[in-house]
């Protein structure tokens, strides 16, 4: 199995865990941010991950992780039917997150001088300018801490469960990206949570970028 990615992308770091757990081993390929033509020729789409099995390429992290579970082990069909509640949560998490995150994963090993200013100036369109969203990053962390509080309670010890699901990959890949934010700092219990999620997963966040 082939792996187009992005390092910083949640949704890519999903699929990494779930091959983690899964142990299914894939060749990696990190793309640039501004390379278009490599996913627009896989899948006519520009959005990655996007997995290639015995030649045939797909997109969409859940699609992906339902085709690898062969085992049924994430229980992907029940997930789906309850995904809406999760989704509302996941997009809550990700509205802070990337507004704190983005503006400090541009200079992590990941980006070169191109891709950074293709990022930059992509996302600035949305979200503004990365100036203002760090300024305002106290804004942000509270809304996340008041997101993560909800979180903490529904830990028993993982989400809503007292054994490791597909939910706490969802939540630890959105969350993994605000480890490179210098003013930011996870609570003890969220902090052993998502540890211990990446020890399940057997997951490193750049030990693939640097194989």
């Amino acid at each position: 199995m082939k792996l187009y990615h992005y390092v910083h992308c949640p949704f890519c770091v999903r699929v990494r865990m779930a091959c983690g757990h899964l142990n299914i081993p894939f060749q990696s390929n990190v793309l640039p941010y501004n390379d278009e033509e490599t996913p627009l020729s896989l899948t006519g789409v520009k959005m990655l991950p996007i997995t290639e099995i015995d030649g045939t390429p797909m997109n969409e992290s859940l699609d992906i992780i339902e085709k690898i579970d062969t085992d049924n082990t994430f229980h992907m069909a029940e997930l789906k039917k309850e995904y809406a509640s999760l989704e509302e949560l996941l997009d809550r998490i990700g509205r802070d997150v990337h507004s704190l995150a983005m503006p400090y994963w541009i200079w992590t090993p990941e980006f070169n001088e191109q891709s950074r200013k293709y990022f930059q100036n992509k996302k600035e369109k949305k979200r503004g300018p990365f100036k203002d969203l760090v300024h305002n990053k106290n804004k942000f962390i509270t809304n996340l801490n008041e997101t993560l509080a909800i979180i903490e309670t529904k830990l028993t010890p993982y989400f809503e469960n007292e054994v490791f699901s597909i939910k706490d990959i969802l939540i630890a890949a959105h969350l993994w990206g605000m480890y490179v934010v210098p003013e930011f700092q996870f609570s003890v219990k969220m902090h052993h949570y998502l540890q211990d999620v990446a020890r399940i997963c057997h997951f490193n966040y750049h030990e693939d970028f640097w194989r």
